[in-house]
């Protein structure tokens, strides 16, 4: 008799041990891959539909341990990618887009590196720049919005105010990508006209800067202000000096802005104004500009040696 009692309580331990296995297991299968949590949320839409266009839904469903940087559809929409932006890239584009947001790793927030701009390697051996300070974790300049989103094949981390576009080129190339054609001919002018500088297109080209650079209506209002019609007019010591007043050495992404004065190449001083509003955007301004500050209208640009911030005024000394 209690040999057979002895033998019941093993046998409903056992099967106990393997209901509580069971479940385990099913709770484990429960978790989703990333391309689960991302087609599961409504917040995620344009990603998914990137993920698919771009093929890397069996990447991001696979086993390999990664984190992914998920921009949502608030995070699309203020870069400016909307569904027909989407439609017209190709899938390469998208893919190489993509893959600017995985690192082949899966790293909690708590092993971020502080930085600040810590260089680490995307999936495809692109450089992201990372800071994690008391206002948060920063990727590019893009702050996370929420961590640690834990998936069956690594770490989610969200974004909602912005993608992390790749790298083009140098500064000047990224320029040229981003349809600064004024600031473009005139780096070109200053380099190889009459009495220019050999070396700015080589400093835009090789040192580690960061341009506050001028749009092209920027310089549309310089010119009718000079009462000029062609960059080219503009005094070859003027345009120099101008455009050496519009970098700054190092990489300063926008999360790196604060009030404060900064030291251009130039040697000349501009001050940075970041507003309590969030949505309303920064400001940059020269003496010379008395209070009819620069906006900066788009930030984090990136380039290979540095990053480029769009603003709506020409700096003046």
């Amino acid at each position: 008799m209690k040999t057979r009692i002895y033998s019941t309580a093993v046998f409903l331990a056992f099967t106990a041990a393997l209901f509580l296995l069971s479940s385990c297991d099913k709770d484990d299968d429960d978790t989703p891959s990333i391309a689960g949590l991302i087609s599961n949320q409504s917040g995620f839409t344009t990603l998914n539909t990137a993920i698919i266009k771009g093929g890397l839904s069996a990447k991001l469903n696979g086993t390999e341990q990664l984190t992914f940087f998920a921009p949502n559809n608030d995070a699309f929409a203020a870069a400016g990618i909307t569904s027909t932006v989407l439609d017209g890239l190709s899938s390469s584009d998208v893919s190489k887009i993509l893959y600017y947001h995985i690192i082949p790793s899966k790293i909690l927030a708590a092993d971020v590196p502080a930085g600040p701009n810590a260089k680490v390697l995307t999936y495809n051996g692109d450089s992201v720049f990372v800071t994690k300070n008391t206002n948060g974790i920063f990727i590019n300049g893009i702050m996370v919005a929420e961590a640690d989103m834990l998936v069956n094949n690594g770490v989610v981390h969200k974004f909602n105010a912005g993608v992390l576009m790749p790298p083009v080129g140098n500064l000047l190339q990224a320029a040229a990508a981003a349809g600064l054609d004024s600031l473009v001919k005139a780096v070109n002018y200053a380099t190889t006209g009459a009495g220019g500088d050999p070396a700015i297109a080589t400093t835009l080209s090789s040192s580690l800067l960061t341009i506050f650079a001028p749009n092209n209506a920027a310089f549309s209002s310089l010119l009718a202000d000079l009462g000029l019609t062609d960059i080219t007019q503009i005094p070859m010591p003027t345009l120099i000096a101008t455009l050496k007043f519009h970098a700054v050495e190092g990489r300063v992404f926008s999360s790196d802005l604060t009030n404060r004065n900064l030291t251009m190449i130039s040697g000349g001083t501009t001050v940075i104004n970041i507003p309590s509003t969030p949505s309303t955007p920064p400001t940059i301004s020269g003496l010379g500009n008395g209070t009819n500050s620069a906006k900066i209208v788009k930030l984090n640009i990136v380039a290979n040696n540095g990053v480029i911030h769009l603003i709506d005024k020409i700096l003046i000394p």
